[in-house]
């Protein structure tokens, strides 16, 4: 009963830190490029969990290396970019509710790669959030012409490497601790970020006024949002499962929602259907 408690408030707190990072994104993106973005969120994350966990690093076995290596890729080097690049073109909260796929794409993934079973609702699960994903985007693309909708695949794409990292982590990893998957992960991917920040030039306008606002945003994000949420994510996984550990997206666009209204954004009424169709979808994908 612990447990089951347990697991509902990991998942409240990260729908609250997850479903504010798309809104700490866009204000990064106000000084900064993309790309910066992505790895600075990356390094400040990296040095935070460096400095708290770096002694947790000697219980990861050599053999588990590798995994942590694929985890880091797939669960925070690639997705870091694609998001940070999707939010130059989408609204936040639409970003957000894209990102609701999580669960369908963990559910195919589980099935197709990992051999975990499925039900037939499921497979309707799947369809159904689909044309939900379809609508908000085609909806979307017609009521705002100045945002290319393309860059929704973006979105699509890092869902996926989401499913990836779940699935994973509770196959290869559930026998380390958070702590020392999420210290691993940082500590291969703190170098490849800070030489992408480095070609960016970066250093050459880090005095800007601009720019420093935009770095504490992505600072709160990189140490919060993805160091701390991290560590809180890889213990869901290994207390649940991967589609009930990537339910917390179901609860994320509504955060991100409210945050996007405080910042002029706004849904039409097409696109809040297609994104109730999502919900239904990632529902009857997840539920057992």
């Amino acid at each position: 009963m612990e447990s089951k408690q347990l697991k509902w408030g990991y998942l409240l707190v990260l729908s609250l830190v997850w479903g504010s990072s798309f809104i700490l994104i866009k204000k990064g993106l106000i000084g900064l490029t993309a790309i910066q973005v992505g790895s600075l969120r990356i390094i400040f994350a990296a040095v935070f969990l460096l400095l708290i966990g770096f002694k947790s690093l000697s219980k990861i076995p050599k053999e588990k290396w590798k995994y942590i290596a694929l985890t880091s890729v797939f669960g925070t080097f690639v997705p870091a970019f694609l998001f940070a690049i999707a939010e130059t073109e989408l609204d936040s909260a639409v970003t957000a509710i894209l990102n609701s796929l999580t669960p369908l794409s963990t559910l195919i993934l589980g099935a197709v790669v990992f051999g975990i079973s499925f039900q037939k609702r499921q497979v309707w699960g799947v369809l159904i959030g689909l044309v939900g994903s379809l609508l908000l985007v085609f909806n979307g693309a017609m009521n705002h012409p100045n945002q290319n909708y393309y860059y929704a695949i973006l979105v699509v794409i890092a869902s996926i490497c989401y499913a990836i990292n779940v699935n994973l982590i509770k196959r290869f990893l559930s026998d380390l601790t958070p702590l020392s998957i999420t210290t691993g992960n940082f500590l291969i991917l703190i170098f490849p970020a800070l030489a992408i920040l480095y070609a960016t030039g970066f250093y050459d306008v880090m005095t800007v006024e601009k720019v420093q606002h935009s770095v504490l945003f992505i600072m709160i994000l990189g140490v919060v949002g993805t160091g701390i949420a991290n560590i809180l994510f890889f213990k869901l996984i290994q207390i649940s499962s991967p589609v009930f550990a990537t339910s917390v997206t179901y609860l994320i666009p509504v955060v991100a929602f409210f945050w996007g209204l405080l910042d002029n954004e706004m849904l039409t009424s097409i696109q809040f259907l297609g994104a109730f169709i999502i919900l239904i979808g990632v529902y009857l994908s997840a539920k057992k």
